[in-house]
């Protein structure tokens, strides 16, 4: 399927924020990695703050949608997170650069689309929270602070991105089949 101009633009401005960071790209930069002069770029783009919000919306978007459908299933809580651990695999595999974004230049959102993105995180921490709770109360899980759980698994999920892409992109199955295990199970002989 052949790009659009303007997702064109995006693709390659979101690979130059994740090399320098949103603050130190310019149109100028994006349209010379392009190979067009930078008036041309507003012909089809706002400016950086649309590239940065479409760019970091739809990754947040994939992870309500992905949790929604996971809250939304009737599975254990560890099944849930078997879902949780998958559904950020699959989004580190299919949005890297976005994940990029989303981690290292929320901040520079525009007030009224920081708010929606924040709004989308913390409802998603609140779910995932809840699934480590319910995990908790039927001894499904271990009975540690559920704040400690959660940090430990998102801490892990949410710079995986970076770590996938050094190692010259592992297989996704095995991947997800060794994470789900060590986040589930750990890593100590019983």
């Amino acid at each position: 399927m052949k790009l659009t101009r303007k997702q064109e633009i995006i693709v390659i401005a979101s690979k130059l924020f994740k090399e320098k960071g949103f603050q130190a790209v310019s149109m100028r930069d994006i349209a010379k990695a392009m190979g067009i002069k930078a008036s041309s770029l507003y012909n089809h783009i706002q400016g950086k703050q649309e590239i940065l919000s479409t760019l970091i919306l739809e990754v947040a978007h994939e992870f309500t949608n992905g949790m929604n459908a996971v809250v939304s299933e009737t599975l254990t809580p560890i099944q849930k997170i078997e879902k949780i651990i998958e559904l950020h695999i699959d989004i580190t595999v299919n949005y890297s650069e976005g994940l990029a974004a989303l981690n290292n230049d929320w901040m520079h959102l525009e007030e009224e689309n920081r708010k929606s993105y924040i709004k989308m995180r913390d409802d998603y921490e609140e779910n995932f929270r809840s699934i480590i709770k319910e995990g908790i109360r039927d001894k499904s899980l271990t009975n540690n602070h559920p704040e400690v759980i959660l940090f430990s698994i998102l801490s892990t999920l949410r710079t995986l991105y970076l770590w996938y892409q050094k190692r010259g992109k592992l297989d996704e199955n095995v991947l997800k089949k060794d994470m789900v295990a060590i986040m589930l199970q750990g890593i100590a002989n019983h």
